[in-house]
């Protein structure tokens, strides 16, 4: 699956499709419309990979890593697992995350070992219930993630997990975050310490670039990498447009830019078969600079003597990763919608496209989705997974 040339991409051939950007949304997007509708695709990246942020390699010792932090697959969707399993083998896994706090490892989610272990007690689960009812500030009006954190579990538990961590991920204090943020972090009273709970967990068993490599070979699709969408625009003859990029940046910014949250990685690479008792582990103390550490051997399952982590650290510049969920980011956002709607032969896709957080299960809905709509009209039937999907 050879990359084209800028040259070879616009040698007067006209695509059906060209889409702007290379992860889960647009590749998934371009197999649908080459294999089901035979169509002409063009995608294009501006950086030098397929995959997007799940971009996975081998590092110089030859350990899989995942280049821009750790990514996990879960979903409860079964169509969504039937489409993706044409392109992949599966590896259970089932995630489960540490945190790092006064002096322990816990497991977050908080649940009954993490508050056992805390405060040194042997509760049952009806016991840390009310331990928890005790400590709870009822809130009369949920609107921020400082509200939903202090409603459900109190003002220390709070301190201990939440706002020092969502003050580095951030830049931000979770009262001044939508209460979305927060509330994706369940807390529990039993000894499931699974960081989710869906009915599908795993990972491809060869890792997710091979995925993207199987999902995009195909004769109708065409790639172009390390090229910036704006520099070749008039270059390439399309008839439509699919972008998968920051639909600010599409528009020149008209309105002012949407905020984003980006990260940046320190890798290393040791000589040790194993560094941390899990693969990710966090730390929300706000005197330690980074938000946690991933190991990607106990994602990847893959033997070695050496290991491989990432130190992950939050910041306001760089690839934008994160909409900040605000108001008034929402607000400016919906005035890029209306722009977009206004816009004939275009369409927004993805999370930087639709300025939404989304797992990789819900991209590939939303992608799926789209494609059934165009196939529709078209006239065109789709395949039952598929006609669901979204």
């Amino acid at each position: 699956m050879p990359a084209l040339s800028l040259d070879a991409a616009g040698d007067g051939r006209v695509y059906d499709y060209l889409i702007v950007g290379a992860g889960f949304a647009g590749s998934v997007l371009a197999e649908r419309l080459a294999a089901g509708l035979g169509k002409q695709v063009l995608v294009l990246d501006r950086r030098e990979h397929i995959g997007g942020n799940a971009y996975d390699h081998l590092d110089a010792a030859g350990v899989r890593v995942h280049r821009y932090g750790p990514h996990i697959f879960h979903t409860n969707a079964q169509r969504i697992v039937d489409y993706l399993s044409r392109f992949t083998e599966w590896r259970p896994y089932e995630h489960r995350v540490l945190a790092r706090v006064d002096e322990h490892l816990v497991p977050i989610p908080i649940n009954l070992t993490t508050l056992n272990t805390l405060y040194g007690l042997a509760m049952d689960e009806q016991q840390a219930a009310e331990f928890l009812a005790r400590r709870a500030e009822p809130v009369a009006t949920i609107r921020t993630s400082e509200d939903v954190v202090i409603n459900q579990i109190g003002r220390e538990l709070y301190e201990k997990f939440f706002r020092g961590y969502t003050r580095k991920q951030w830049g931000l204090d979770p009262s001044e975050l939508d209460k979305s943020v927060t509330s994706r972090v369940p807390t529990r009273t039993n000894e499931d310490d699974r960081y989710f709970t869906d009915r599908f967990q795993m990972m491809p068993l060869h890792g997710y670039t091979r995925l993207f490599e199987r999902m995009l070979d195909h004769p109708r699709i065409d790639l172009l990498l390390g090229t910036d969408f704006k520099a070749v625009r008039r270059r390439i003859a399309y008839r439509h447009l699919v972008y998968c990029g920051p639909i600010d940046e599409y528009f020149d910014y008209r309105f002012g830019r949407l905020p984003y949250r980006s990260l940046r990685f320190e890798h290393q690479t040791l000589e040790q078969p194993v560094f941390q008792p899990v693969a990710v582990v966090n730390y929300p103390a706000p005197d330690v600079p980074f938000t946690r550490i991933t190991e990607y051997k106990h994602l990847t399952g893959q033997p070695h003597p050496c290991t491989s982590i990432s130190y992950e650290y939050p910041c306001a510049d760089g690839d934008p990763y994160y909409p900040v969920p605000r108001p008034e980011n929402a607000a400016l956002y919906r005035r890029y919608q209306a722009l977009a709607e206004a816009t004939p032969g275009v369409t927004f896709l993805g999370r930087l496209g639709t300025y939404k957080y989304y797992n990789m299960d819900q991209v590939v809905g939303q992608a799926l989705a789209l494609y059934q709509r165009i196939a529709r009209e078209a006239g065109v039937a789709v395949e039952s997974h598929e006609a669901e999907s979204g």
